[in-house]
């Protein structure tokens, strides 16, 4: 891994760290007063949805840009010119790490384990990107799934700050988290596949070694898996909350199902 990635790794680190303990707090309390009145534990998983929210517009939207306009990468998916997609997995790697001690510090109350395997798992296989430049295309391109994020975090808020399922924003929000997440992470598997397999056989593909294929490859299968079960659970939200079975609830099971739900539609990196 060259310098410049390492940087970008540790002071992504550094930066959302700062993010979750100073600014989140401030900024949040200016936001909503309803801040104030959450117990600790849920101000801690406040500070770091919305720390999320940062990170997944960041890395959507450098994403998108890659995918638009790097000619390069667009046109050797397995080896071409990776220096942008290594900025943007940098910053990705280094925001996983800082999560998950976030989740090792705070296990009681945030701790999941398909999100220790789902970060485990991306940063498996983003550590091939890092050090040899491999695949940057299908890394980025992986990346996409973060524009979900912003709108599966903000359902939490709604749900924290005590909304009612029926309130109109939580129903606009909760249409536009279904369709996003389905459109980002569940509409393009074949799509993406399809380009996987095209590059099966090919000389670019040999050129990896087996280390770089099994990580590529099982990575993808892991995270897709996770992805169809937290579709799932957001279509089956939705849907309650479309045909009115989704309106207030007893104050105990609306808190236990809202931390049940918290425990982790939530936000990240594939």
């Amino acid at each position: 891994m060259e310098t410049r990635e390492l940087t970008v790794v540790a002071g992504s680190f550094v930066g959302f760290q700062l993010l979750f303990k100073l600014v989140s707090p401030r900024l949040s309390t200016v936001i909503t007063p309803g801040y104030g009145r959450l117990p600790a534990t849920k101000l801690t998983e406040w500070n770091s949805r919305l720390v999320s929210t940062v990170h997944a517009l960041i890395v959507g939207l450098f994403c998108l840009y890659i995918l638009w306009f790097d000619d390069a990468v667009n046109a050797n998916p397995v080896w071409g010119d990776p220096s942008l997609v290594k900025l943007n997995v940098a910053i990705t790697c280094g925001y996983l790490l800082y999560d998950l001690v976030l989740l090792a510090c705070n296990w009681s109350t945030m701790g999941d384990s398909f999100f220790v395997c789902h970060h485990l798992a991306a940063l498996y296989a983003y550590g091939y990107v890092l050090t040899r430049g491999v695949l940057p295309y299908f890394a980025n391109f992986r990346l996409i799934s973060e524009l979900s994020t912003p709108f599966v975090n903000q359902r939490w808020f709604f749900e924290s700050l005590k909304y009612p399922r029926s309130h109109r924003l939580v129903v606009l929000n909760g249409i536009a988290m279904a369709v996003v997440f389905f459109l980002v992470r569940t509409a393009v598997m074949p799509s993406y596949w399809a380009s996987v397999f095209a590059t099966f056989g090919t000389e670019e593909f040999e050129r990896l070694g087996r280390g770089a294929q099994v990580a590529w490859i099982t990575s993808c299968i892991a995270l897709d898996i996770l992805n169809m079960i937290w579709m799932y659970k957001i279509a089956r939200g939705c849907y309650k909350v479309m045909t009115g079975r989704g309106g207030r609830k007893p104050k105990d099971a609306a808190e236990k199902e809202a931390s049940s739900d918290g425990k982790h539609v939530n936000n990240h990196a594939d």
